[in-house]
């Protein structure tokens, strides 16, 4: 229980910060879900553009603090070269 003004402020700012970030922690899971769903299908031209419009949400998710820049780079390196060994 908060004991004073700013500890109830405090609390404020982090229910409304926790909604924002798992809003934006599911659009990332979204658009890699998306990428692997066409890597699945098999459609190499699907899959491309699905990795063409997961990168930007993916970086844009480093810059807010979501996930480690690492981490993304990663699986945007592990993604690409699945999408690109397609047949």
């Amino acid at each position: 229980m908060a004991n004073s003004k700013q500890a109830e402020k405090r609390i404020r700012q982090t229910r409304r910060r926790t909604s924002v970030n798992r809003m934006r922690v599911s659009r990332y899971r979204t658009f890699v879900k998306k990428v692997e769903l066409a890597i699945a299908a098999g459609d190499k031209d699907v899959a491309s553009a699905a990795l063409q419009s997961a990168q930007p949400i993916m970086h844009s998710a480093v810059n807010k603090g979501i996930i480690h820049r690492n981490t993304v780079n990663r699986k945007l390196s592990r993604l690409a070269r699945r999408v690109n060994s397609m047949a």
